[in-house]
């Protein structure tokens, strides 16, 4: 199937929402247990953890940690923000720096001023952008920014959500309590995919959708290691320290075999580990292919991770040959069960 489709349905009893691009699943949510990043808490200071730069916290939820802060006292209140799903055994990550995210809209309580994605490029609506804000809600009191979904959005509906937004805002932060609380929950399955996805696309809700079309099938096959790609094939495999990314051309014997197949890899693994919900420290072990076509492959590389959604850094190449991505832990690891 040709174009754009978003469906939301259930995966193993819980709400989920797919991304399908011409057929291919391209993007995929699901509703877990965990604090998920966005999840806003009024914590407690524990005690600071001078060796690693910074201090644990105490939350609902358990214990957080909140890197390079200086000034806090035990039992100190402050809000903070969850920035990723936690590792087993290990605190919840979280900053001080909040961030209010809606379809339309971003706040910085922390970051004055009114900006615009870089992505709208026209100057005539960029203009029509910022008399909008300002006609409607005038200066805003806390640092905004308006989303690449603006470009076509009615203006009504962007100061719908501007004013929505702002008024979240202010309920959060004029909280005096100073018990440990959960002050915002991160939106669900259902609500990051109105919230993210803002791009046309035909929306089904309709209950067994995902088997309709097919995604049930498309999420099963994540459950193999083995990704396979034109000329060869690669495997992703978690480890508790990193996860493991291996290429191999298969029975291409071409001198161009090794970069053919690093290529297909670099411009598939985004997609790959987004749907597995993996992040942190990824070590890659490309297909052999010459020094000289390191900086074509890494081009390459590198374009395919600024289109990503999940923060990801190309690191470098080590002396062993291997390739190091640091990519945010903003997904929970897929957990795949019988239907």
């Amino acid at each position: 199937m040709k174009g754009t489709l978003i469906l939301l349905d259930h995966l193993n009893d819980r709400p989920a929402a797919a991304l399908i691009k011409d057929g291919q699943l391209h993007d995929l949510l699901v509703d877990t247990d965990a604090p998920g990043p966005g999840t806003i808490y009024r914590a407690q200071v524990d005690r600071p953890i001078k060796g690693q730069g910074g201090v644990f916290l105490n939350t609902p939820d358990g214990p957080a940690f909140l890197r390079h802060i200086k000034g806090l006292s035990p039992k100190q209140t402050l809000l903070v923000q969850v920035t990723g799903y936690a590792e087993p055994g290990k605190a919840i990550p979280v900053t001080s720096k909040l961030l209010f995210k809606n379809r339309y809209v971003i706040v910085t309580p922390t970051a004055p001023g009114l900006n615009i994605s870089r992505s709208i490029r026209d100057e005539d609506r960029r203009d029509a952008l910022l008399q909008l804000i300002h006609e409607t809600i005038g200066p805003p009191a806390y640092g905004m920014i308006l989303r690449s979904s603006c470009a076509e959005a009615d203006p009504e509906d962007i100061a719908d959500d501007a004013r929505a937004v702002l008024q979240l805002v202010s309920q959060v932060l004029e909280d005096d309590a100073q018990q440990i609380a959960v002050l915002l929950n991160a939106d669900g399955a259902h609500e990051q995919a109105w919230r993210d996805w803002s791009e046309p696309a035909q929306i089904e809700t309709e209950t067994g959708c995902f088997a309709a079309h097919g995604v049930l099938d498309q999420i099963d096959a994540l459950k193999s290691a083995d990704v396979s790609i034109h000329g060869g094939s690669f495997s992703i495999e978690p480890t508790r320290a990193f996860v493991a990314v291996d290429v191999n051309t298969g029975k291409d014997g071409s001198p161009a075999a090794g970069l053919k197949a690093n290529i297909a890899m670099a411009r598939d693994l985004p997609r790959q580990l987004r749907l597995r919900g993996l992040g942190g420290q990824i070590v890659i072990d490309p297909a052999p292919m010459p020094k000289k076509d390191r900086r074509q492959l890494e081009t390459i590389f590198r374009a395919a991770l600024r289109s990503d959604t999940v923060e990801t850094n190309f690191v470098d190449w080590t002396t062993l040959g291997l390739i190091e991505l640091q990519r945010a832990r903003s997904r929970a690891p897929l957990q795949i069960e019988p239907q």
